[in-house]
């Protein structure tokens, strides 16, 4: 009885501990994107190359590379932590306050960068990443359990994104075009910046609302449902996470959050210290 115990402590122990090396050398290629991207930004805005566009062509599928990246490792993530979980604590075990903690946590790390944003004056994050992950990772709790469904609202969100392309903000008054006939409806404030409703005129360095971008998240619990169900790949790796390169992109994505919180301020120590950018 004991041997028995014993050993199936043994296998929950293995399967809380196992990790896949393709998931985190990814988020460690998004994290050198990120910063190369931020780093093109912030060189930008100190007008070192004030000709550099960001917002369209390369630079910003460059940018969407990264945050999809991210977003769907994001999905990917938790079905591998929600299966592993119930592996561990059993059937019937109470999972969602782990993922409203980590949840509020990230949410709570995406309002600093909205103070400090703020106070530095340089634009409007009412919305960032930081707030998309910690949302989605409350939200998308109920549809861990599912495969196709999710793959289906994904779809659901990214038409529903596209749709709101047409909202516009005018003052406080809200034009919406719906078939031939245009509805106004008064509104105040930024409030539905969250939803991918927005001012017209909107300077946000750092915009990612729940919709579209929520079904990204919800692409990657399918993903991780398809393609790591039971906890296994569904086509066999080669085992390179030991390889010299290979294993430097995952340390990074396995301190991705730590990373992302101090890049920024790094990245212009590293500016002013050579001179390039004078605060």
């Amino acid at each position: 009885m004991a041997t028995t115990t014993a050993a199936v402590q043994t296998s929950k122990s293995k399967v809380q501990a196992a990790r896949f090396w393709e998931i985190d050398a990814m988020r460690g290629v998004a994290i050198i994107t990120m910063i190369v991207y931020h780093a093109m930004w912030d060189l930008w805005y100190w007008g070192v190359f004030p000709n550099v566009v960001l917002w369209e062509g390369f630079w910003k599928y460059w940018q969407r590379f990264t945050a999809g990246t991210f977003l769907i490792l994001v999905g990917v993530s938790l079905t591998l932590v929600y299966r592993r979980e119930r592996a561990r604590r059993g059937p019937d075990a109470r999972l969602f306050p782990k993922f409203l903690l980590r949840g509020l946590k990230i949410f709570g790390l995406g309002m600093i960068i909205t103070l400090v944003v703020t106070l530095a004056g340089v634009g409007y994050v009412d919305f960032g990443i930081l707030h998309l992950i910690g949302a989605a990772t409350i939200l998308a709790y109920p549809l861990l359990r599912f495969t196709w469904l999710n793959l289906a609202l994904w779809g659901v969100f990214s038409l529903a994104g596209k749709w709101l392309e047409q909202f516009h903000f005018d003052g406080r008054w809200l034009s919406i075009p719906l078939g031939s006939t245009l509805f106004i409806f008064f509104l105040d404030g930024r409030w539905l910046a969250p939803f991918g409703v927005t001012p017209t005129r909107y300077p946000a360095v750092d915009y990612f609302p729940l919709i579209p971008w929520f079904g990204v998240v919800l692409l990657g619990v399918w993903l991780g449902n398809w393609f790591y169900a039971d906890n296994r790949r569904l086509i066999p790796l080669p085992d390179w996470g030991d390889v010299l390169p290979i294993r430097g992109l995952r340390f990074l994505g396995r301190h991705s959050l730590l990373i992302y919180m101090i890049h920024q301020p790094l990245i212009l120590l590293v500016l002013a210290l050579l001179g390039i950018v004078k605060m």
